[in-house]
Order: C-alpha cells, then sequence, then structure tokens
C-alpha cells in the first residue's frame, strides 16, 4: 500500500482548491473595487494636455512621472528581487522564499493602492492614481516583506495572503495617524515601514509560536550557493536604498540631501558591521549572516531623518553605531529572544529592521527638535517640517516631539495588530506545516529532480533520490 505524502503530518497542506479559491476570489475583489474606485490622476490622464494649460507647464518633462519613475523603478526591485533574493538563505526554501515574496507584495500592492487612495488620494467618490501612489505601495508591501521574514518557512501561502490583508490595512491606517494628524516626518519609513513591519512580524511569530520546531532545525541553516543567491539580495537592496529613503521626498534639496545621508549611512554600516562580525567569532572569521543583513541596518536607520539636516558625518556616526547594534543583536539577541521569548525570527528581523528602525525614530525625533533657522534658513525650516497651514505655529522642539510620539504610535499598532492577526492565522484551518516539516519547499512546490533532489525530497517516499 503506498504511504501517503509526508506520513505522519497532524496537519493538511492540501492546496489544490483553497489556495486558488483565495487567489481568484481576491483578485475578483481587487478588480471590482478598483473598477468602482480608482482612475489615473491628471498628470496620468489623457486630459493632461488640459493640465499643463491650467499649472501653466510647457513641456510633458515637467510630469511627475519623469521625476519619479527612476526612483520608483529602484524601490520596484528591492521589493521583488532584493527582499526576495535576500530570504534565499535556507537550504531547501529557496522557491518558498522568492515565490511567496512575489504572491504576497503582487497582492499586497493593488490592496496597498486602494487603502491608501482611501486615505490620502480620495477626490470626489474616486481614488486618484499616478506613479507617486505605485511608490507608496511598494513602501506599504515593503512593511510585509519585513513580518514575512519572521515568520518565513512556518506559514501556508493562504497565510501569507491573510496576513498580508490585515498588514496592509493596518499600515494604511498607521501612515494616515503619523502623518496626517501627527505631522511627522518619515520619508524613508523608520518608523512607519520599519519599525511597524517588524514588530508586527515578531508579535505574528511569537503568537504562532511553535515548541516542537528544533524538529526542523537541520533545515534552518544555509549551504554555500544559497548565500549567494542572498548575498545578492543585499548587495540590490544596499545599492537602491538611497532611492528608497529620497523616493517620496520633496523635488530638490530634500531628495538631494535623503540620497547622501542614506549613502553615507549604508557605507559605515558595511565597516562596523565586518568589524564586529569578526571581533565576536572565536576564530576571527565572518559570518555570512552579518554580512547579508547587518550592513543594510545603516539604510533602516537614517530613514526617518533622511531628508533633514542629518550631514553626511552624522549620518556616518548612526551607520556606524547600527552595524554594531544589528550584529551583537544577531550574535546575542536572536537565541535570547527565542529561548526566554518564545519569538522564532527565522530572518533576524529585530536586529535588521526593529532595533535599527526605533533608532531612526529617535534620530529623527533627535534632529527635528535640534533644527534651527541658522542650519536652515527660515523658508528652508518652513519647506523641511511643512510649517504651514494649520501647522504654521509648530516650533522645531514640539516636531521632535511628535516624531517620538510617532514611535509609539507605531509600535502599539505593532503588538496590537500583531496579536490579532496572529490569533487569527493560529486557526488551524489555513494548511500550514506541521513543526517537522517547516522550511521545506515540496511541501507547497513542485522540486525538480535534479543533482540536490536526495536533499530536497528527502521526506518524500513518492520521489525517489538521484543516485
Amino acid at each position: 500500500m503506498e504511504r501517503p505524502r509526508h506520513q505522519g503530518m497532524a496537519k493538511n497542506t492540501y492546496m489544490r482548491w483553497r489556495l486558488p479559491l483565495v487567489c481568484l476570489l481576491w483578485e475578483v475583489a481587487m478588480i471590482v473595487l478598483f473598477g468602482v474606485f480608482v482612475r489615473f490622476s491628471p498628470e496620468a490622464d489623457a486630459h493632461w494636455e488640459e493640465e499643463k494649460r491650467k499649472m501653466n507647464l510647457t513641456s510633458d518633462i515637467e510630469n511627475d512621472f519623469y521625476f519619479r519613475y527612476p526612483s520608483f523603478q529602484d524601490v520596484h526591485v528591492m521589493i521583488f528581487v532584493g527582499f526576495g533574493f535576500l530570504m534565499m538563505f535556507l537550504k531547501r526554501y529557496g522557491f518558498g522564499a522568492v515565490g511567496f515574496n512575489f504572491l504576497l507584495a503582487a497582492f499586497g500592492i493593488q490592496w496597498a493602492i486602494l487603502m491608501q487612495g482611501w486615505f490620502h488620494s480620495f477626490e470626489n467618490g474616486k481614488i486618484l492614481i499616478g506613479v507617486e501612489n505605485l511608490i507608496n505601495a511598494d513602501f506599504c508591501v515593503g512593511s510585509v516583506c519585513i513580518a514575512f521574514g519572521a515568520i518565513l518557512g512556518k506559514t501556508s501561502p493562504i497565510q501569507l495572503l491573510v496576513m498580508t490583508l490585515f498588514q496592509v490595512t493596518l499600515f494604511a491606517v498607521n501612515e494616515y495617524i503619523l502623518l496626517n494628524l501627527l505631522h511627522v516626518k518619515d520619508a524613508g519609513g523608520s518608523m512607519t515601514i520599519h519599525t511597524f513591519g517588524a514588530y508586527f512580524g515578531l508579535t505574528v511569530t511569537c503568537i504562532l509560536y511553535r515548541p516542537n520546531l528544533e524538529q526542523s532545525k537541520d533545515k534552518q541553516g544555509s549551504v554555500y550557493h544559497s548565500d549567494l543567491f542572498a548575498m545578492l539580495g543585499t548587495l540590490y537592496l544596499w545599492m537602491y536604498w538611497p532611492s528608497f529613503n529620497s523616493a517620496i521626498s520633496e523635488h530638490g534639496d530634500a531628495q538631494h540631501r535623503a540620497a547622501i545621508n542614506t549613502y553615507c549611512s549604508l557605507a559605515a554600516c558595511v565597516l562596523t558591521t565586518v568589524a564586529f562580525s569578526s571581533m565576536l567569532q572565536k576564530k576571527g572569521k565572518l559570518d555570512m549572516v552579518h554580512i547579508q543583513n547587518a550592513t543594510l541596518a545603516g539604510g533602516v536607520a537614517v530613514g526617518t531623518s533622511a531628508e533633514m539636516m542629518l550631514t553626511p558625518y552624522g549620518a556616518l556616526i548612526v551607520g556606524f553605531i547600527c552595524g554594531i547594534v544589528s550584529t551583537v543583536g544577531y550574535v546575542y539577541l536572536t537565541p535570547f529572544l527565542e529561548s526566554r521569548l518564545h519569538i522564532q525570527d527565522t530572518c533576524g528581523i529585530h536586529n535588521l529592521h526593529a532595533m535599527p528602525g526605533l533608532i531612526g525614530g529617535i534620530v529623527g525625533a533627535i534632529t527635528a527638535a535640534a533644527a534651527t533657522e541658522d542650519v536652515y534658513g527660515k523658508e528652508g525650516l518652513t519647506k523641511a517640517f511643512d510649517f504651514t497651514g494649520e501647522y504654521h505655529s509648530r516650533t522645531p522642539s514640539v516636531q521632535g516631539g511628535f516624531q517620538a510620539a510617532g514611535i509609539f504610535v507605531s509600535l502599539l499598532m505593532a503588538f496590537a495588530g500583531g496579536a490579532l492577526v496572529g490569533a487569527i492565522l493560529k486557526l488551524p484551518i489555513w494548511g500550514d506545516a506541521a513543526d517537522e516539516n517547516c522550511f521545506e519547499d515540496d511541501i507547497y512546490w513542485e522540486v525538480p529532480e535534479d543533482e540536490e533532489s536526495d536533499v530536497y525530497h528527502m521526506h518524500n517516499p513518492d520521489k525517489p533520490a538521484s543516485p
């Protein structure tokens, strides 16, 4: 009698009807909602010629598309290639890492366009979208990709889609509170993207704690080629991070400054990461986990203050500190969180996104509070913090207080939202794998018969290993 696949599994991971049903129903819902609500913005609409005359513009080159699209390309590559490849370090979960990242991001950008549109670009009953909406949708999905890192290899594709649905919704609410109600500045998303996304993901993985995950311990490591793929993801993210932090900044000095500050912080972060990676290893050898991840922490931590007058040497200091904090976190905090707090953080997002995100929020608050007319100029200060309209009387010190409040709001939203979503994902209806079958591609993917089939199919009696 033929044994069923993965005999002994207590959970049903059969996806043939569940996954297609969820994907098709949700995509039909997106089509209907887009049909009802979404329209082109004036700069993308066929009435652009009339809009040009209204705005007294003389050339198509002044369309926002030509300013924003290069940054959009860079951010888009970061979300789909950078994050996807960065998570390919697991020896038997390459398909799941890049494939499920692709899935949740593709669904997430559609839902983000709607959610963010209802909050930020809703006019006369319609959501008007242009290239900046696409960038913001990618930013929103970036927070989901971060949270995905905490539960990588331990969830089903349906669970990931459900998490994306809720997280995008909560992200849009948190973003609205911070940017519109508190009027904080967070160009690169240290608070809205990284702090919220990381602590949301950590809360979810804590709720989904698997007491017998040790049974899959042998599959949680990497092999030589999987680390190389992950390092490609690191390089894409590292190179394009200046675009990420400056993508939606005001044209001119703010965008220019954001790119420079990020560039400097990232460069410094590499040096301290390498130094501490070697220092903290008994034989002084470098750990690829640190190089793949901690080298990016400088980009995270300079996000909030990127377009402020942080100065190049200030950005170097931020990167210097974050390289140390992130590397130390991978060595000491990750094991502590798992053993004492039951936080099974697959990718170590606490070290790459959570702590650097908090540092970024704090740096942003201090930099805002310390702003003066001598440094910015009177017009520059007003423009940098948008001290206009109802905020015309706000001072830099008050702005610093609101920036600090933004950190706490993001944390509150992350913990509360993560606990709620974690409880929903814990329901035994989503088709997640048993503890002993986590971090295994062939639970949800057809894995080709190749030279590595003995690795991928060692638990599948229906697929013989290669001789």
